[in-house]
C-alpha cells in the first residue's frame, strides 16, 4: 500500500503545474461562458433565433452543439459543452501517454518494474491519477456554472457529463500507448481520436433531424460514436438523463482493462506495432542537419498536413450539405441569407474562413513542434554532439527553423488543394474557391509567430520550451479562436495572433495585421539566433 501511494504522489507532485492548469483553463471556460451568454443571449426570444438559424446552419451544429431548445441552462449547454468534453480529452490523453509510454521509452518503466511495485501498480496510480484529476475538473465545470447562476441539477450532470468523457478518453491514452512504440506516436494516435470523436458528434448533429419547432435537433447515428455525443445525450438542463454516462465510463474501463492485459503479456518497451528496423547504412538524401531534423519528425509533419488536407476536404463537403439544405422555415432560411449578405460574404465563404482558421492553427502546432522537437534532441545529448562537428550551433537551430517555417507552407497549401477540390467538385463558383489560395496565404503570418516566439524562448530559457510553447499556444487559441464565444473583451481578444489573421472581402483583404506580424516573427527569428551563437547547447 505504502508503495502504490508513493507512486500516486509522484503523479501528483510531477502533474501538479500542468493539471492546475488544464483545470483552470476548463474552468475559465466555462465561466466565461455562462457569463457571455446570459449577457448576450439572456433573452428567450434571442436564443430561439439563434437556435433557428443554427438548425438551418450544419456548420454552426458542428462546431457547437445539439440544439435542445431555448433556455439559458440548455442555450449555454449547446454553447459550450463540446469544447469542455475536447479539453477534458486532451488533457486526459496527454496524461495518460505521460505516466505509461513516455516512461517506458526513457527507461524509467523498467527500474520501477525491478521494484516491489511490478508493472501493475504503475498503471493502478496513472488510473487513479486520470480519474481524481476528471473528477476535480467536473466539480469545477459544475460550480462554475451555478456561478452563472444555471440550474444545480443540470450544472452538475453537465460537470459530471465533462468528467465521464475525460475519463474514457484516459482509457483510450494508455491503450494507444501499448499500440505506439514512441510517446511521441502516442500522444499524436491518441490526440487524434479526440478529434475525431469531437468531429463525429459534429457530422451527427448536422444530420440530425430537426424538432417541429425549429429549436431542438435529435443526433444523427454518427454522434453515437462519440464519447463526446454520448455526454450530449445526457441532455444537461433539459432532460438530465445520468444514463449516457455509463457509456464513457464504460469504453475508459475497457481500455484499460486491456491495457492491463497486454501490459502483462509483452516486454517492458515493446509495443504491438514494433517500429521498423532501421538501415544500416544512412540514404544518400539523408546528409546535413536539415536532412536529419526532417527525417526526424517526418511521421508528425506528415499527419500535420493529413489533417490539413482533411481541414480542407470538410469545407467542400460541408458547403454542400448546406446549400442543398430545404428548410421547412422558409423565413429562417431567409433571416440566415440576410445576414450572409450583410457581411457581403457566402456560406461558402464564410466556411472557408472558419475551417482555414482552424487549418492555421494546425500549422502553427506545427511549427512549434519544430522547434520541441530541438529542445527534445538538446536534453537527449544528441544536439551537443551534432554540434561539436563541424556545423555550428546557429546552422543546426537555423535548420529546424527553416523546417518549421516550411511546414507551415506545406500543411496550409494542402488544406488550400483540399478545399479547392472539395469546392470544384461540389459545383460551387461562388469566390470562395478562387479565395481558397489567398486564404491560405492569410493564415501563415500568424503561424509563424508560433514558431518565432518559442524559439526564443528556447534560447532564453530551454527547460521552459515545451511548456511555454504549448501555453502560448493554447492562450491565442483560447482567445483568438473561442474569445467571442466565451466573452473575452475585444482588447484582450487582440492579444491573440488568431484576431488579426487577414481575411479575404469584398473589398479586398487588409494585411495590415498580416505584415506586422509577419515583422514581429523576422525580429524574433533573428534575436533568438544572435542570442543562440552565445549559448552553449546542452545548458540549462
Amino acid at each position: 500500500m505504502g508503495t502504490f501511494v508513493s507512486l500516486y504522489r509522484q503523479r501528483l507532485r510531477r502533474d501538479r503545474w500542468q493539471l492546475a492548469g488544464w483545470i483552470v483553463g476548463i474552468g475559465a471556460m466555462t465561466l466565461f461562458a455562462s457569463a457571455a451568454v446570459a449577457k448576450t443571449y439572456g433573452d428567450v426570444t434571442t436564443q430561439s433565433e439563434i437556435l433557428k438559424v443554427a438548425l438551418a446552419t450544419p456548420a454552426i451544429l458542428v462546431f457547437r452543439g445539439l440544439a435542445r431548445g431555448p433556455g439559458l441552462g440548455a442555450f449555454t449547454f449547446f454553447e459550450i459543452f463540446t469544447f469542455l468534453a475536447l479539453l477534458a480529452g486532451w488533457m486526459s490523453t496527454f496524461m495518460a501517454v505521460r505516466h505509461s509510454r513516455a516512461e517506458e521509452e526513457s527507461g524509467r518503466a523498467e527500474m520501477t518494474a525491478a521494484t516491489p511495485a511490478g508493472r501493475m501498480l504503475p498503471l493502478l496510480a496513472t488510473v487513479l491519477h486520470g480519474v481524481v484529476a476528471n473528477i476535480l475538473a467536473a466539480i469545477v465545470v459544475a460550480v462554475c456554472f451555478m456561478a452563472g447562476n444555471l440550474d444545480p441539477a443540470g450544472s452538475v450532470l453537465a460537470g459530471a457529463a465533462t468528467g465521464a468523457v475525460g475519463i474514457a478518453f484516459l482509457g483510450v491514452g494508455l491503450l494507444a500507448g501499448e499500440f505506439m512504440s514512441t510517446s511521441r506516436g502516442a500522444n499524436a494516435v491518441s490526440a487524434s481520436l479526440v478529434l475525431v470523436a469531437y468531429l463525429l458528434r459534429g457530422f451527427g448533429d448536422a444530420a440530425g433531424t430537426p424538432g417541429a419547432d425549429g429549436m431542438t435537433m435529435t443526433a444523427g447515428w454518427p454522434s453515437w460514436l462519440s464519447p463526446i455525443g454520448w455526454g450530449q445525450q445526457t441532455f444537461a438542463y433539459t432532460g438530465d438523463r445520468w444514463w449516457p454516462l455509463l457509456l464513457p465510463l464504460a469504453l475508459g474501463t475497457a481500455c484499460t482493462a486491456a491495457t492491463a492485459l497486454i501490459m502483462d503479456r509483452r516486454d517492458v518497451g515493446a509495443a504491438l506495432l514494433a517500429g521498423r528496423t532501421g538501415r544500416p547504412d544512412a540514404r544518400p538524401t539523408l546528409n546535413g542537419s536539415f536532412a536529419l531534423s526532417a527525417r526526424l519528425q517526418m511521421g508528425s509533419i506528415i499527419g500535420w498536413c493529413i489533417g490539413g488536407l482533411a481541414t480542407g476536404l470538410l469545407t467542400g463537403a460541408l458547403g454542400s450539405a448546406i446549400d442543398a439544405i430545404t428548410s421547412a422555415n422558409q423565413d429562417t432560411t431567409a433571416a440566415l441569407r440576410k445576414m450572409l449578405n450583410a457581411q457581403g460574404t457566402s456560406t461558402s465563404q464564410l466556411l472557408v474562413s472558419v475551417f482555414f482558421l482552424l487549418a492555421g492553427v494546425l500549422a502553427a502546432a506545427c511549427a512549434l513542434q519544430a522547434v520541441i522537437r530541438a529542445r527534445q534532441e538538446e536534453a537527449a545529448g544528441t544536439g551537443p554532439w551534432l554540434v561539436s562537428q563541424p556545423l555550428g550551433r546557429m546552422r543546426w537551430f537555423a535548420d529546424y527553423l527553416g523546417l518549421g517555417a516550411l511546414t507551415i507552407v506545406a500543411v496550409l497549401f494542402l488544406t488550400a488543394v483540399g478545399a479547392w477540390a472539395s469546392l470544384t467538385a461540389s459545383g460551387d463558383t461562388s469566390a470562395a474557391v478562387g479565395d481558397v489560395w489567398l486564404t491560405a496565404l492569410d493564415q501563415v503570418p500568424a503561424a509563424l509567430i508560433f514558431l518565432a516566439v518559442p524559439a526564443l524562448v528556447f534560447v532564453v530559457w530551454p527547460r521552459a520550451t515545451i511548456p511555454a510553447g504549448w501555453t502560448i499556444l493554447g492562450v491565442a487559441v483560447l482567445l483568438g479562436v473561442f474569445g467571442g464565444l466565451i466573452g473575452v473583451d475585444k482588447s484582450v481578444q487582440d492579444l491573440s495572433p488568431f484576431s488579426h489573421t487577414p481575411v479575404p472581402g469584398p473589398g479586398g483583404t487588409d494585411w495590415a495585421g498580416g505584415f506586422w506580424m509577419l515583422a514581429i516573427s523576422a525580429g524574433t527569428a533573428a534575436l533568438a539566433l544572435a542570442l543562440m551563437r552565445r549559448r552553449e547547447v546542452g545548458s540549462a
